[in-house]
């Protein structure tokens, strides 16, 4: 049984369907937690900066694009917490499992930069590489 359950999103529709397939790794147990993890890149940072003229807006830009995650975790009576991390998505992620000891990450197969993914590697392959725990890979 997963007690403590890292779901990385982005806001897209894969990561929507890894939320969902996190809910079914939480249900029945009260002891579950989803940490949601969402990570700003440099470029997305700086788009974010440009765009935007105060911290606030920023800050509630970002959240947005995990409120369908947000609002499926409430409706499910699930116990879960959102961090937002700066850097590489996929160290990034890694890091955090691998440092806050979590039983599962889950992550949909893609993301919303599908170009960085073909010319990179995906997120989602590197996380299943390198974390220390079992990786759920939703397409």
């Amino acid at each position: 049984m997963f007690h403590k359950i890292l779901l990385a999103s982005d806001g897209s529709e894969h990561a929507i369907r890894a939320a969902e397939k996190a809910l079914t790794l939480a249900d029945n147990n009260p002891k579950a937690i989803i940490e949601i993890v969402y990570v700003v890149d440099g470029a997305t940072s700086k788009a974010d900066i440009l765009h935007n003229w105060n911290s606030v807006d920023v800050d509630h830009m970002r959240k947005e694009k995990l409120m369908i995650t947000e609002h499926k975790m409430k409706r499910h009576h699930v116990n879960y917490k959102i961090t937002i991390l700066h850097g590489e998505p996929g160290p990034s992620i890694v890091k955090y499992a691998n440092d806050n000891k979590v039983d599962i990450c889950v992550i949909g197969s893609r993301g919303l930069n599908s170009l960085q993914e073909m010319v990179l590697g995906s997120v989602s392959h590197k996380v299943a590489k390198r974390a220390h725990c079992p990786v759920m890979i939703v397409k």
